[in-house]
């Protein structure tokens, strides 16, 4: 059975905005911070090092009983005991992942627009990352952002979490939340944060909060 998405914000890495502090102490304060989700993403690492940095990232999530997803490596996934593969359209597709060990895992696909993210769910994604929802340095290849009255509609569509991405910061979490969101997907406003465990906190507590009034 494929586990559930119990969980509100998708903590996307990158080591390149830690600031110069090393990956795991940042992964580790966001947890403290109540993170249950975390995907490495960390495409230019060599296989040795890639494998090394997941097994330590699952080592802290399992700690902190938090989800560990591996973008687009099934192999890294499976060596690591990590719950998920997370995808997108220059990786292996949710059906090809589902036929090939992937059963029981969580299955993440970065989505760009409304047809994308229902050919995911078609295929099998268990959620989707959806945007660039506001201009973001990270997503500028994907085009103009597509604004939150997309992320309606998208939700409106889909019956699988749809998770908002692209420039999120605490001010427009209100906005996306409106439009039906199930979560908030992030890199920098926690990787970069001056204090991880604290961005991490607050911004939970105001995805909850929203929710709730929803």
């Amino acid at each position: 059975m494929t586990p559930v998405v119990d969980f509100t914000l998708y903590l996307i890495t990158n080591r390149h905005q830690t600031n110069g502090r090393p990956l795991t102490d940042v992964v580790a304060a966001a947890l403290q911070g109540g993170v249950k989700a975390v995907q490495l993403r960390e495409k230019d690492l060599p296989d040795d090092e890639l494998l090394e940095l997941a097994l330590a990232l699952r080592r802290l999530t399992m700690e902190f009983g938090a989800r560990l997803l591996i973008n687009s490596r099934l192999d890294i996934c499976l060596a690591v005991g990590a719950d998920g593969v997370h995808t997108g359209a220059g990786g292996p597709s949710p059906a090809e992942l589902r036929s090939s060990q992937g059963q029981g895992l969580l299955i993440g696909y970065s989505s760009h627009g409304l047809v994308e993210a229902c050919s995911a769910e078609a295929a099998g994604a268990s959620f989707v990352t959806f945007g660039p929802v506001y201009p973001t340095p990270s997503k500028a290849a994907y085009g103009d952002p597509l604004g939150p009255a997309s992320v309606k509609q998208v939700c409106e569509r889909l019956k699988i979490p749809v998770f908002a991405l692209g420039g999120i910061t605490l001010e427009k979490i209100g906005e996306v939340m409106a439009n039906g969101i199930h979560g908030i997907a992030l890199i920098s406003a926690v990787m970069a944060a001056p204090y991880p465990e604290t961005a991490a906190r607050v911004l939970l507590h105001t995805i909850e909060d929203h929710a709730t009034h929803s």
